[in-house]
């Protein structure tokens, strides 16, 4: 058992084995190897924390919490840095999520760019779907509910 000291979470105990290597890193994090995946399956919010930064975590979600038909078109070739994925049954795949803090409404999730975990072998990477129909920034909340949320919001920051 090792110990993170996480700014988001405070001190976690984390099993070696419960560590995902990413050995070319996540883009924009490509000194960042080891992460950890925190959250309750029944959450549609997870987190992917950084071992080595505990300053550093992402927020993910399984992509069909966001969009029931995803189905990302991805290259067996692109996946070549995390070995063999088999069939597809030895694989995770989660999407980054993005939530303004001022404005969660607008929380959007990267469809484009998911993360292929590989669960035989604990190794991951982001990578590049070929879908074009998938964007980088997908709303996550229907446009109707953002704006009753936004309205919402706006009536209570007036009443201060």
């Amino acid at each position: 058992m090792i110990k993170l000291m996480s700014t988001r979470f405070g001190e976690l105990g984390i099993d070696e084995d419960d560590i995902i290597q990413f050995p070319v890193g996540i883009p924009g994090f490509e000194d960042k190897h080891r992460w950890i995946l925190i959250g309750d399956d029944n959450n549609a919010i997870m987190w992917m924390h950084s071992t080595e930064d505990g300053a550093l975590a992402l927020p993910v979600a399984m992509p069909d919490s966001v969009k029931g038909d995803y189905n990302a078109q991805i290259p067996r070739e692109s996946l070549e840095p995390i070995g063999d994925v088999g069939g597809g049954e030895n694989v995770a795949i989660l999407i980054v999520v993005t939530i303004p803090p001022d404005r969660p409404w607008d929380m959007t999730a990267n469809l484009k760019a998911p993360i292929v975990v590989n669960k035989t072998n604990r190794t991951a990477m982001q990578t590049i779907a070929l879908n074009d129909d998938y964007d980088f920034r997908y709303p996550v909340i229907e446009k109707e509910i953002r704006d009753r949320m936004r309205e919402q919001a706006a009536a209570l920051a007036g009443e201060r």
